[in-house]
């Protein structure tokens, strides 16, 4: 069974950081496109970074610059590392393994960046 564990969510002032991670069980994570997307309030879901099999990495250009996105494999967990965090940003954070054959998804964390 296929588990994606999404972790690290949190309450930050603007300007602050987190890391979010992605815990990864009955799947390998290297073998996906691994995704973090994010839902604010009365927002769509949108697709903030990827990583993909070979390493290569894409963002959203609000969070170009701001945002890494990386992956261990050792520990089949990928990460988020959000720094100068706005308010704009505060929004549930999803993973997601994208393969040929489906996409599976985290359940979310939490992200709230207020002073």
């Amino acid at each position: 069974q296929v588990q994606l564990v999404e972790s690290g969510g949190g309450l930050v002032q603007p300007g602050g950081s987190l890391r979010l991670s992605c815990a990864a069980s009955g799947i390998t994570l290297s073998m996906c496109v691994v995704g973090w997307s994010r839902q604010g309030p009365g927002k769509q879901r949108e697709l903030v970074a990827t990583i993909n099999s070979g390493g290569s990495t894409t963002y959203e250009y609000t969070v170009k610059g701001r945002f890494t996105i990386s992956r261990d494999d050792a520990k089949n967990t990928v990460y988020l590392q959000m720094n100068s965090l706005k308010p704009e940003d505060t929004a549930e954070y999803y993973c997601n393994c994208n393969l040929v054959s489906g996409t599976y998804w985290g359940q979310g964390t939490q992200v709230t960046v207020s002073s």
